[in-house]
C-alpha cells in the first residue's frame, strides 16, 4: 500500500473495521473535515482498495455450511383455513434447508462458501446442486445416497402468510453419521467459521461440537425447531455462537424463559461463548460472558416469513467475517431477516452486498 497517503491509509483502516460507517462517523474518528474523508473515499475507489461503501471484507475467508438441503412446497390460502376440508391456496415451490440457504445467502453477500449436505441420487438432488453451484457455492462434498430420497418440506400458510402447518421428510439425515462428518474433517478444519443446523444427528452434533473445542474456526449452530433442538448436548462448551428463537431456547433449558435477556445468559451458561435469541417482532438478545443487549426488531410487511429466521443468521455471519461485534452483526442480521419476510422465496432474489448496505443505509439508529 505504498501508493496510500497517511490519511488514505487511515481512512482505509476505519472502513476495513467498519465498512458501513458512515463518512461524517469517519471525519469525526479521524479528526478530519468530512469533505476530506469524501476525497480520500473517492481515491481509495479509484486506486481499487474499496468497491463502495460497505462492500469490505477483511481477506478471503471461508465459511462452511453443514445441515439440511431441502425441496421446499409451500402452499398460501386464499382466505381463512378450515380445517377437514379442501382450501384453496397458491402454490410455491423452491429449495430450502436452514443450511441450504444459509449457504446461499453468504454466497450471494460474497463470502466464500461450501456446503456438505446429504442428497438423494435423484432430480431433486441434483437441481438443488447444480442450484447452489450456479451461485458460486462449493457443493463438492455433498454426499449422494444411491436409492434414497432427497428431503422436502411442505408448508401451509395462512392469508398472511404464518405457519399453519409444516410437515417433513427428513430421513436423509440420518447417513449424516460420525463417520460422515470424519471424511469431510479437513475441509471443516480450515475454515474460518463452520456453521451447523439440528438437521443432523444428535450423536454427529456431540462430536462436532467436541472436535470444534481444539479447532481454528468458530462454531455457530442452529437450532432449527423445538424438536430438533434437543439433540444438542447438555453443555454446549465448543459452541462459539447459538442462535434460538424464544421456543427453542424454552426446549434447551427445560422451561420457557421468562424474557430474550434470560434466556440468551441462560444459554451462554450453558457453556456457549454467545448466544443469539429472537422472538419475532419483540426483537433480538445476543449475550456473551460480559452480559445481555437488547436489540429492536426491523419494522417490515412480511408476505412470507418462511427462510427469515435463516437470513438473519447469514446476515449475522456476514458482518461477523467483517469483524464486527455480535450486537452490531445481529442488527444487519435482523435487518436482513425483515427484508426476507417481504420476498416470497427462501432467499431474497438478486441479494448481494451492495443491495444490503444501501438498505442498512437507511436503518435507524439502534438504541444503545
Amino acid at each position: 500500500m505504498t501508493d496510500l497517503g497517511q490519511q488514505e491509509a487511515a481512512v482505509l483502516d476505519c472502513i476495513s473495521r467498519n465498512p458501513f460507517a458512515g463518512q461524517q462517523e469517519l471525519a469525526d474518528t479521524l479528526g478530519l473535515a468530512r469533505s476530506t474523508v469524501a476525497a480520500h473515499v473517492s481515491a481509495l475507489i479509484r486506486k481499487g482498495y474499496i468497491l463502495g461503501r460497505g462492500y469490505v471484507l477483511p481477506g478471503p475467508r471461508r465459511a462452511v455450511c453443514l445441515g439440511g438441503a431441502v425441496l421446499d412446497r409451500k402452499y398460501r390460502a386464499l382466505g381463512e383455513v378450515v380445517a377437514g376440508t379442501s382450501n384453496p391456496v397458491e402454490g410455491h415451490r423452491s429449495f430450502g434447508g436452514v443450511a441450504r440457504n444459509v449457504a446461499e445467502t453468504l454466497a450471494a453477500l460474497g463470502v466464500q462458501t461450501s456446503f456438505v449436505t446429504a442428497v438423494g441420487d435423484d432430480e431433486g438432488g441434483r437441481q438443488i446442486l447444480d442450484h447452489l453451484q450456479a451461485r458460486g457455492v462449493d457443493v463438492s462434498r455433498v454426499q449422494r445416497g444411491a436409492g434414497q430420497a432427497t428431503a422436502e418440506y411442505a408448508a401451509i400458510l395462512d392469508a398472511a402468510g404464518e405457519l399453519v402447518l409444516g410437515i417433513a421428510d427428513m430421513a436423509i439425515f440420518d447417513t449424516l453419521t460420525p463417520d460422515a462428518l470424519a471424511r469431510v474433517w479437513p475441509h471443516l478444519a480450515g475454515a474460518d467459521r463452520v456453521f451447523c443446523d439440528c438437521n443432523l444427528p444428535a450423536e454427529t452434533l456431540a462430536g462436532l461440537i467436541t472436535r470444534a473445542r481444539g479447532a481454528r474456526f468458530r462454531l455457530a449452530i442452529d437450532a432449527v425447531s423445538t424438536h430438533k433442538v434437543r439433540r444438542l448436548p447438555e453443555v454446549l462448551e465448543g459452541v462459539d455462537l447459538m442462535f434460538l428463537n424464544l421456543d427453542e431456547a424454552g426446549a434447551v433449558l427445560g422451561a420457557r424463559p421468562d424474557s430474550l435477556r434470560a434466556a440468551a445468559a441462560a444459554i451462554v451458561a450453558r457453556g456457549a461463548a454467545q448466544a443469539l435469541v429472537s422472538d419475532g417482532p419483540r426483537g433480538i438478545a445476543v449475550a456473551d460472558a460480559s452480559g445481555v443487549r437488547l436489540l429492536p426488531a426491523v419494522p417490515a410487511r412480511p408476505v412470507d416469513i418462511t427462510g427469515a429466521g435463516d437470513a438473519m443468521i447469514a446476515g449475522t455471519l456476514y458482518r461477523l467475517f467483517a469483524g464486527d461485534p455480535l450486537s452490531g452483526a445481529a442488527r444487519v442480521g435482523a435487518l436482513l431477516g425483515a427484508l426476507a419476510t417481504e420476498c416470497p422465496g427462501s432467499v431474497i432474489d438478486g441479494l448481494s452486498a451492495t443491495w444490503l448496505a444501501d438498505r442498512f443505509d437507511r436503518l435507524p439508529a439502534a438504541a444503545s
